[in-house]
């Protein structure tokens, strides 16, 4: 299942009574293991012995169960950097786990292939009412029915509290407890598996948290002196030691726990002037502990640097897909949302949608106004299963005032028509938890933090919201109070019966019809960019046809945001069939069974050509004989 793997930090259990400690602090003059035994016994003190590199080693009696600080220079004790479980918090002992113990039962799973994904973004704590991920594992088959392939965690790795985002997560080795035992994570690892599931995770790498992160401690060089991201200091990739505890953080989470995947935050604020860059690294080396299980990894970057991309042999980063925010913004602007902050470069247009589709991405290196800057990259020259677009995740429904929704935002019309539009593109889609079925609930920022650090949490999120002139408006005019601490939390946990009620059952059946069409019809799931072309007609209106194979293999998307657009005549040589073949209706966005009232498409051979309004359609190319009368 996996390569050869041995965490050579941390606490590593050597099977016969006996633990190995091994941690880098290279300034500190002392450290000894503060162990705490399970069996009981009372405390006890054992002492690294300084080795090379700056690192702190020593053999020592000690089981998993046990539970351990590391006590520098006769001082204050601090939880272990490398803890692989840390039951209490970022701030308590660190607990002694065999990684080898859980019986796996995925020899079979050979990992993703790079085409035919279809993305599911989730945050274990707010999936479920339990919020574990015992409570995950009877909705795999629900999502497996879907036509998800791969689950995308959000982090999981320990943060301060009872509730948070992950992205200021400290314990990078060492599942959060609030979910759940480390066991408990690879069990519905091994389950997805069994159904047909991958697993990716998300990681950040760009700073840590600033609740319970004790790196300092061990030492300042974890940190890079010379560069700040928006959330903290970042790590210093130019020290082997720190680079080392990152890219083995990568392979851990591939080996011992068969994750098919990463998902790799905010990757421009990854900062590294090394001849390799760490990215690169981290990529091969979590391939290498993959053994021939192929893995996905993807990355967030805001410029839409296509080196990330391009294999490390061509002088990238070697990653398999990027997220590319081009298609969220002109597609949110198209539903209706204003044109403000980083969304005020789009405007949303049937031209701007189909550049996504044809191009991979809109800004490649052209002027942006928001930066000030030129922006992006040639993406496309990239291929599109290389690229994830998506119309909803985790950061840009948070950024809507109120934590609201595509379809609350947009109205159902439209967002059902973006929907169909999303899932029949060739770059590979990306759907937010709670988004199949139009969820009723939203989905805030929400942290634990409390006192002076949980105030700046709180006015820090609502300065961010300020960007947008209409939040800040709302904020500092009307008296509106974002939500924040626990109340946004428990507002954002998902109603998963909403699945079955009258309002969501319908948005439900449209995203397992549209999954259904692009993994079994031949020409969608192809995923082929030389069968494209479109063509914008009007501004809110597209059509974007798939060339397949043969005559019975045309297929036709038409996107239409605006009224009924009625075509007389209709010279557009896209819409146009050989004589005695027919455009046949698929399926509508608007069809009863989804929620709408009723699908439409009126034409034939003679008469206008009707463009439904805040629609999308598709359509298949049939012989004349074969069509039956609308």
């Amino acid at each position: 299942m996996t390569g050869r793997f041995t965490l050579d930090i941390g606490a590593s259990w050597l099977g016969d009574g006996r633990t190995r400690f091994r941690v880098w602090a290279p300034e500190r003059r002392t450290v000894e293991v503060a162990l705490e035994p399970a069996a009981g016994g009372g405390p006890r003190l054992l002492r690294l012995e300084r080795a090379s590199a700056g690192y702190f080693e020593g053999v020592a009696p000690a089981r998993p169960g046990d539970r351990y600080k590391l006590k520098l220079d006769g001082g204050d004790a601090f939880p272990d950097p490398a803890a692989r479980f840390l039951p209490d918090g970022p701030h308590g002992p660190a607990e002694i786990v065999d990684p080898n113990a859980f019986r796996w039962t995925d020899a079979g799973w050979g990992g993703l292939s790079t085409r035919g994904q279809v993305l599911y973004e989730l945050h274990v704590g707010a999936y479920t009412g339990e919020g574990t991920y015992a409570a995950l594992l009877p909705e795999l088959p629900r999502l497996r029915e879907l036509g998800v392939t791969c689950l995308e965690l959000m982090p999981v790795n320990t943060f301060p509290g009872r509730f948070n985002w992950g992205y200021d997560g400290v314990g990078l080795y060492a599942p959060c407890a609030r979910y759940g035992r480390p066991d408990d994570l690879r069990r519905l690892v091994d389950e997805a598996h069994r159904l047909g599931l991958g697993v990716i995770l998300d990681v950040v790498y760009n700073h840590l948290g600033p609740d319970g992160n004790y790196l300092g401690q061990f030492s300042p060089g974890y940190f890079d002196p010379e560069h700040r991201t928006d959330w903290g200091d970042p790590p210093n990739f130019g020290e082997p030691q720190v680079r080392h505890f990152f890219v083995e953080n990568a392979a851990h989470w591939i080996a011992e726990y068969h994750l098919d995947g990463l998902r790799l935050d905010a990757t421009q604020d990854i900062r590294d002037e090394s001849r390799r860059h760490v990215l690169a690294e981290l990529g091969a080396r979590a391939r290498q502990v993959a053994g021939g299980r192929r893995l996905w990894l993807v990355a967030e970057n805001e410029p839409q640097d296509v080196a990330l991309v391009t294999p490390e042999a061509r002088g990238g980063m070697g990653c398999d897909a990027i997220w590319v925010d081009d298609f969220h913004h002109s597609a949110k602007v198209a539903a209706g949302a204003c044109a403000e902050a980083y969304l005020q470069d789009y405007q949303g247009t049937a031209n701007e949608l189909l550049g996504c589709a044809l191009r991979n991405g809109l800004y490649q290196g052209q002027w942006y106004r928001w930066q000030g800057k030129r922006r992006g990259t040639p993406l496309w020259k990239a291929r599109p299963e290389q690229v994830v677009f998506f119309l909803q995740n985790h950061d840009q429904i948070a950024n809507a005032l109120g934590g609201r929704r595509l379809h609350q935002l947009a109205g159902e019309r439209r967002a059902r028509a973006l929907t169909a539009y999303l899932l029949l593109l060739p770059q590979t889609p990306l759907l937010f938890m709670g988004q199949e079925f139009f969820a009723s609930s939203p989905f805030e920022f929400f942290a634990d933090h409390g006192g002076d650090l949980g105030e700046a949490v709180r006015r820090g999120r609502a300065q961010f919201l300020c960007q947008f002139p209409s939040a800040r408006q709302a904020i500092e005019r009307e008296g509106y109070q974002p939500l924040s601490g626990e109340a946004a939390f428990l507002a954002s946990r998902l109603d998963l019966r909403e699945r079955e009620r009258e309002g969501h059952s319908g948005a439900l059946a449209l995203h397992r019809a549209l999954l259904a069409m692009r993994r079994e019809d031949p020409v969608f799931a192809r995923q082929d960019p030389r069968q494209l072309a479109g063509v914008a007609l009007s501004s809110q209106a597209l059509a974007l046809r798939y060339a397949g194979e043969g005559e019975g293999e045309e297929r036709l998307v038409l996107l239409n945001l605006g009224p009924t657009l009625r075509l007389d005549p209709w010279p557009e040589p896209l819409l146009a069939l050989p004589r005695g073949r027919l455009w046949a209706l698929r399926l509508s966005s608007e069809e009863s069974r989804f929620g709408g009232g009723g699908a439409t498409f009126p034409t034939g051979e003679q008469g206008p050509f009707l463009v439904p309004g805040h629609a999308a359609v598709v359509l298949a190319s049939e012989s004349s004989e074969e069509v039956s009368e609308p």
